[in-house]
């Protein structure tokens, strides 16, 4: 036994011998096999074994017995700027028949690769999850032994007509519940099916306003400003950002700037920095244009160097392109995003704004938007700005002043667009309104800088807002 282990007095010998095999590589199975335990009684162990040595992981477990550490390990982990470790166990089948526990793995295995792909965290490999073969009263000692952050569990029933499933997200820590939902569909296609609940539970649990997302803003509001993490920071950029205000803007540039001070690796604080130097340059938050442009142009490409096939960045890619003049380029960037995120409502919301302002088929930009709102029932105010310039440019005038009465209220985008719909609907106190206020707030907001930046391309895009902008006296 090394030095390192002998001087860990808080450990009981069966504790020390299961985290010196724990952290050469043995699983639960081989572990329990050697010291004669059932592998629950290892994950106990090692559930205290984390709590006694202040580690959250098998990497942090094994530095401390090999003796690099030298001492306890208070940080989370090797890389105390690393978002937190989502683990997703297998779901469990309520059902005795194989094929409905085949269905619930399958399920487990879609939801965890879809969550790699748009939850913005690390998630634990399905393979890994499902080798455990835990049973709910195990989830808490497996969420710590694994440094999981957060734990999402389920249940599946079914019957000959419906399928029933429960999800529930947990806080690996403590197992406090901090999010659950019922979800009950008819048997249909059972592979149609299995993409449906797939999407679902993604675009809940997924995206900037998702309820992961919202677990980690609240948690990091409580933690004090030295101790902010990169993701930390970048979290509470996008919080700034999604006001779509100038003050909002401002912050959330200076707070993805000092996440990629911490860890210049943060592609999707990248990828929220190029949003936001693009929402700088199209609402006139900065005199010079050119500068916000030049910068957007800066943070996407890095974003892409580092993630060409992040979805985000392909249609942030494609707009910048739109707005540089390059519409091949930005259509191939826009298809691009599709082909990686055709199910993460996020990207479809922006793809949707895209192909009815920018390039692209603009009837096929209302379907979009309409899917990206079916998968994401807590669709954020965003979602509805972007929803009233598809249905403005459609000419839906009173179904886009609904659509923004639901948007952002301090964004320049939304008084422009209230002010154009009112006035193609004649009515000139309401567009007056919308107008005087959008001089008043945003004196550096133009149509025509709206028109560049954003940027509108579409030919009827274009002759529609500049049409009802002379009506509104905003030309």
């Amino acid at each position: 036994m090394n030095r390192t282990a002998t001087s860990s007095p808080a450990l009981s010998d069966r504790e020390r011998a299961v985290a010196e095999k724990f952290a050469s590589g043995l699983t639960y199975r081989e572990i329990g096999e050697a010291l004669f335990i059932a592998p629950s009684t290892v994950r106990t162990h090692l559930a205290a074994i984390y709590d006694k040595l202040g580690v959250r992981n098998k990497v942090a477990l094994a530095s401390h017995f090999n003796g690099t550490s030298g001492a306890r390990q208070d940080g989370p982990s090797p890389l105390p700027d690393a978002p937190p470790v989502l683990a997703i166990f297998p779901i469990e089948s309520l059902n005795s028949e194989e094929r409905w526990r085949r269905f619930a793995d399958g399920l487990s295995s879609d939801i965890t690769i879809d969550l790699t792909r748009y939850a913005d965290l690390p998630v634990i490999a399905f393979h890994t999850m499902k080798s455990l073969g835990s049973k709910p009263a195990d989830f808490a000692a497996d969420g710590k032994a694994l440094g999981a952050a957060y734990i999402v569990s389920g249940q599946l029933r079914a019957d000959d007509r419906r399928v029933r499933l429960t999800i529930q997200l947990a806080d690996a820590r403590n197992g406090v519940s901090l999010w659950s939902e019922r979800y009950d569909r008819p048997l249909e296609d059972i592979f149609t099916l299995q993409d449906t609940l797939t999407e679902s539970v993604i675009n809940v649990l997924a995206g900037s306003f998702g309820t992961l997302a919202t677990v980690g803003r609240n948690a990091v509001r409580r933690k004090p400003p030295a101790s902010l993490r990169a993701y930390d920071l970048y979290l509470l950029g996008v919080e700034q950002q999604n006001i779509f205000s100038r003050p909002g803007n401002v912050a959330a540039i200076s707070l993805f700037s000092r996440a990629l001070e911490l860890d210049p690796t943060l592609v999707m604080a990248w990828v929220e920095l190029a949003y936001a130097y693009a929402i700088e340059a199209c609402n006139g938050f900065d005199d010079d244009m050119q500068r916000s442009i030049e910068n957007w142009r800066t943070a996407i490409e890095n974003a892409i160097r580092l993630d060409p096939t992040y979805s985000r960045a392909c249609t942030c890619l494609g707009d910048l392109r739109g707005c540089l003049g390059d519409l091949e380029g930005a259509e191939r960037a826009h298809r691009r995003a599709f082909e990686y995120g055709s199910n993460h409502a996020d990207t479809l919301t922006l793809l949707a704004g895209s192909k009815a302002l920018v390039v692209g088929d603009p009837s096929e930009a209302i379907p979009l938007i309409e899917r990206a709102m079916r998968l994401n029932p807590l669709a954020p105010p965003w979602y509805f700005g972007i929803q009233a310039r598809i249905l403005f440019v459609a000419g839906k005038h009173r179904e886009a002043i609904a659509a923004l009465r639901r948007g952002s209220p301090d964004s320049p985008n939304t008084l422009m667009f209230l002010a154009l719909a009112h006035a193609a609907l004649g009515e000139a106190g309401e567009a007056a309104a919308a107008e005087a206020r959008l001089r008043a707030e945003f004196p550096g907001f133009s149509v025509e800088r709206f028109i560049t930046c954003y940027p509108v391309t579409n030919p009827d895009a274009v002759l529609a807002i500049r049409h009802a902008a002379k009506l509104a006296k905003l030309a």
